[in-house]
């Protein structure tokens, strides 16, 4: 029902000039009203200059940094030299591209073939100018593994033999997070990470949630032998400060009311009763008592050291 639409989109021009590599970005819009014909607009709105050596700089129209539209342009603004900086601002992902594409020769030398494996082409390009491990892995066939390292900053240095051994055995890496956890696990249980057998396994899934299921059993081992360590030490602080009172019991035939007198019997308490009184063991002013009849609890009691009045 509405009377005014308007869209826009980007599309890219991808060409040399002087031997850069240069990335045009044009801004198309499009308003349509009922009644009138459409009416268009176009305007360059960035370049971005790549050296052979990798380096870059940008040419741009200035737009507003701090808003969740990427598309607000400064029209009347000049082409001028940008900051780097602001590389988000700049690297545009492009609704199309000019099918007709001139590229510098180093490209080609380092693996360009035409694709860009999801990866905008100033995050492909600078890549494989300015990495020579990430140009390996283009050329080696493992695009996953490459765009994965592009996208995620990944320290490629922390796995490299490994990927060396899986490009030796012709083993492609079909899901490089996945893979890269599976390295760290297998470090961390001091498996080989130079073995084939480990590095290069036939179901990738399978073998890594082992390894997380290993792990996390032992996370929790470790996790219940600090709880029993802490345990131990909060029951020798609990019996020094408030051991005194051990052994204190007031009935009257009806109702009996005991000291709490260990960390243990506390957090039962508080799990029984359903409040966090498990962790007034560390409470230096207070005395925790256990009220029941007939072996039952009704109440915890909470009485202050220093004025011995119940507290709640």
């Amino acid at each position: 029902r509405k009377r005014v639409f308007r869209d826009s989109a980007y599309y890219e021009i991808i060409t040399t000039r002087k031997g850069y590599q240069v990335l045009r970005y044009f801004m198309v819009g499009a308003t349509y009203k009922v009644g009138q014909k459409a009416e268009y607009s176009i305007r360059e709105v960035v370049q971005w200059w790549i050296a052979p050596n990798g380096k870059t700089e940008v040419i741009a129209r200035l737009r507003a940094m701090h808003t969740m539209y990427y598309d607000l342009w400064t029209e009347w603004s000049d082409m001028d030299l940008r900051s780097n900086k602001m590389l988000k601002a700049y690297n545009i992902d492009a609704y199309k591209t000019y099918p007709a594409m001139r590229i510098i020769p180093e490209l080609r030398r380092n693996g360009f073939k035409g694709a860009f494996h999801e990866l905008t082409p100033y995050e492909f390009f600078t890549a494989i100018l300015t990495d020579s491990k990430k140009e390996t892995l283009l050329k080696a066939g493992q695009t996953e593994m490459f765009r994965y390292a592009v996208i995620s900053n990944v320290n490629l240095h922390e796995y490299w033999n490994s990927i060396k051994i899986c490009i030796r055995n012709g083993y492609h890496i079909a899901d490089a997070s996945m893979w890269c956890d599976l390295v760290r696990l297998l470090r961390h249980f001091g498996k080989d990470t130079h073995c084939p057998k480990y590095v290069c396994p036939t179901d990738l899934k399978k073998v890594h949630d082992r390894l997380v299921r290993k792990r996390e059993e032992q996370i929790e081992r470790e996790r219940a032998e600090q709880r029993r360590e802490q345990l131990v030490k909060d029951e020798k602080n609990y019996l020094k400060s408030k051991g005194k009172f051990f052994g204190l019991v007031f009935t009257d035939n009806l109702i009996l009311v005991k000291v709490i007198e260990s960390v243990a019997e506390m957090q039962l308490e508080g799990k029984l009763m359903h409040h966090c009184v498990g962790s007034y063991h560390k409470r230096t002013d207070s005395l925790i008592l256990s009220a029941t009849i007939d072996g039952k609890r009704i109440e915890t009691v909470e009485v202050s050291l220093t004025t011995f009045k119940v507290v709640q």
